[in-house]
């Protein structure tokens, strides 16, 4: 299950960074450093006024919120040491790079600063292989613009942008995420009939998905990639796993109805 051949297939794996890669939000973790402690309801009424893109509530914080301005790049850097990431994932980039034949080139593209992003993955994602949201600083350290925005449809142009840069098929396009910014983009990578993997049960993302998987270890994310792209089989899978001394102790393939049943009123009275 190792490199045979000197043709290699060309794979494109984006994935998004925010509790995909890591268990919590980098903005709560940027919010938690400098003391603000209702950073979630902040997010939450931005969210019901629809007056920021989903994902790019920490950028409009950090330009426009009172509370933040006391963030400077040095905090966004040291907030990034301290987004605790799931296990593995520089393990996932090595693995991807030994199977069948195939070469995957692994990009993180996120809503999040840059500078967050970057610190968080030092050693593990090169700099030049991650897209984040990139701002301005006036002559005080402050953030004073939003250059550009990595979510929604900045995640496509990214995509797309990458897409012509690198030798990939459309079809070779697998793309990772865990919430609602994520939505564009899956479209988009149907459409090319590439690969989504959710990676949480956000209502509105497990429907356009095609795989979802749950799991503390980024290498959960090889099991739809070995399914659906080689078409490996259970035993498969496992053995791979096993060969590189990982065991696949609590695998659950479950589909789930979600029903809400509401009495009819069909054929009643009613007022007129």
């Amino acid at each position: 299950m190792t490199l045979q051949s000197d043709t290699l297939r060309e794979f494109l794996l984006v994935s998004d960074f925010d509790q995909t890669l890591s268990f919590k939000d980098s903005g709560q973790v940027l919010s938690e450093l400098i003391g603000i402690t209702n950073f979630q309801e902040k997010v939450d009424r931005l969210s019901h006024t629809h007056l920021v893109q989903q994902g790019g509530e920490l950028a409009y914080l950090l330009l426009h919120d009172t509370d933040f301005r006391k963030v400077r790049r040095e905090h966004l850097r040291e907030a990034g040491k301290r987004v605790r990431l799931k296990a593995n994932i520089s393990l996932l980039s090595d693995t991807l790079q030994r199977i069948e034949d195939s070469h995957f080139s692994l990009y993180v593209v996120s809503a999040g600063p840059q500078d967050i992003v970057e610190s968080a993955l030092e050693g593990i994602v090169a700099p030049d292989h991650i897209f984040a949201s990139q701002l301005s600083f006036n002559d005080q350290g402050e953030v004073n613009g939003v250059e550009v925005l990595r979510a929604g449809y900045g995640k496509v142009a990214i995509l797309d942008h990458l897409r012509t840069k690198l030798p990939v098929s459309h079809h070779n396009i697998v793309y990772v995420g865990d919430g609602s910014s994520d939505i564009h983009v899956m479209l988009h990578v149907n459409r090319l009939d590439g690969l989504t993997i959710a990676v949480s049960e956000n209502p509105h993302l497990a429907p356009i998905a095609q795989r979802s998987v749950l799991s503390d270890d980024a290498l959960s994310i090889l099991i739809p990639i070995f399914e659906r792209i080689f078409h490996w089989d259970t035993s498969q899978i496992r053995a791979f796993f096993e060969e590189h001394g990982f065991v696949l102790q609590n695998w659950e393939k479950i589909q789930t109805d979600t029903v809400s049943i509401v009495k009819s009123t069909l054929g009643e009275d009613t007022e007129p």
